[in-house]
């Protein structure tokens, strides 16, 4: 009888964690799109990824919580949710920050590509003369510049991707875009940015921004992207 009385009280309190757990995720479900497009209407990406950042801390607190109980469940929701704004809000402050100054530095274009990552693109006639991996001497100081800013916020990975025309061999447009992705990442270490940090990657022609059939499009096709993303 006892057995019969605990299993039914186990059984019972299972589903009232259920319950709370169903009601958490339903709330920030809803509040989710509450939040995004506040965020969008405002343009401010950081109150967006301390929005995003909240959503999750709340779910993972919830999750974690519910292995405590009924009313630990609430407690790590809500817990989580602080953690996870503050969080995101202060990723997304460090990107705005990021931003700004690079868009500083003539010959590059910015973009933000998530409340967390940044886009920046140089063009190849800036860094390289044509068919070559050598740096221009001009395109050396807004590589410093961007040094410069890298080394102020350590908290991120570098990714440099070269990118070429369709011009020429498969073949040889990868090894092309390689050993531009290269040299970039290189000339960022010798300015003191830490290697652990940075990967080149080319991708040749496979990646174009715009069409290859006309002059324009292929000048846009040949660069070099820097990715910056914060670390997690």
């Amino acid at each position: 009888m006892k057995d019969s009385q605990t299993k039914q009280g186990k059984e019972s309190q299972e589903e009232k964690m259920k319950k709370t757990m169903a009601s958490i995720l339903m709330s920030l479900l809803v509040a989710a799109p509450l939040f995004a497009q506040d965020a969008s209407q405002t343009n401010d990406k950081t109150k967006k990824g301390a929005a995003i950042g909240g959503i999750a801390g709340a779910v993972v607190g919830a999750v974690i919580g519910n292995n405590r109980g009924h009313h630990s469940a609430k407690r790590g929701a809500a817990v989580g949710a602080i953690a996870g704004t503050a969080a995101g809000a202060i990723v997304g402050h460090m990107i705005d920050k990021q931003e700004q100054e690079l868009r500083q530095i003539q010959g590059v274009n910015v973009q933000r590509t998530a409340n967390d990552e940044l886009n920046v693109t140089v063009q190849n006639e800036v860094l390289f003369d044509f068919n070559s991996a050598a740096l221009r001497s001009s395109s050396r100081s807004a590589l410093r510049d961007m040094a410069n800013v890298f080394e102020k916020y350590p908290d991120t990975t570098i990714r440099v991707e070269g990118h070429t025309d369709s011009i020429g061999t498969a073949a040889y447009n990868e090894r092309l875009s390689e050993r531009r992705a290269s040299t970039v990442a290189n000339y960022l270490e010798d300015l003191g940015v830490r290697s652990a940090r940075i990967r080149a990657v080319g991708y040749g022609k496979s990646q174009p921004r715009a069409t290859n059939n006309t002059a324009a499009g292929r000048q846009l096709n040949r660069r070099v992207e820097i990715h910056v993303k914060a670390n997690a």
